[in-house]
């Protein structure tokens, strides 16, 4: 299975949950990942991919403008994928909470694709993290299911 997993990060929790669940993806015999931060994506690229993850901080209950963008023209750009799923980093109260918006935008954006699995919320102890070392395990474990589910 080839896996494309887009974030955006500013302290990089984010990144650090997307490298776990690639780690899980690739603990799995014929997977490939490719992750990258959504800032460095080429949009122009023609790729294929049988799964594309997308991760981001939760902001105030949202995604980062700069994650709904690339969603909003995943319809529009040469990237093709059959599947998706999600996975965010918040503090506090804000469990899933940016989850579902992409799920949601990405349904409306790409409505031939299948959700692989609901997303994934990730709790950082802060603003500039760490991780809630509790919830490390959960990435990895999310990637094998992933990779599982192919």
């Amino acid at each position: 299975m080839k896996v494309l997993i887009i974030f955006y990060t500013k302290h990089g929790n984010t990144q650090k949950v997307a490298e776990l669940i690639a780690d899980g993806i690739n603990s799995v015999e014929g997977n490939e990942t490719e992750v990258v931060n959504v800032k460095d994506f080429d949009l122009n690229e023609i790729k294929t991919y049988d799964l594309i993850l997308i991760g981001s901080p939760n902001h105030g209950g949202r995604h980062t403008k700069s994650i709904k963008k690339f969603i909003s023209n995943l319809s529009s750009i040469s990237v093709k994928v059959n599947s998706f799923a999600v996975f965010d980093t918040y503090m506090k109260s804000d469990f899933e909470k940016a989850v579902k918006k992409m799920e949601k935008q990405i349904i409306e954006n790409l409505p031939n694709s299948t959700m692989a699995l609901p997303g994934l919320s990730i709790k950082v102890g802060g603003m500039k993290g760490p991780i809630v070392e509790e919830v490390l395990s959960k990435c990895k474990e999310y990637g094998i299911k992933l990779a599982k589910k192919r």
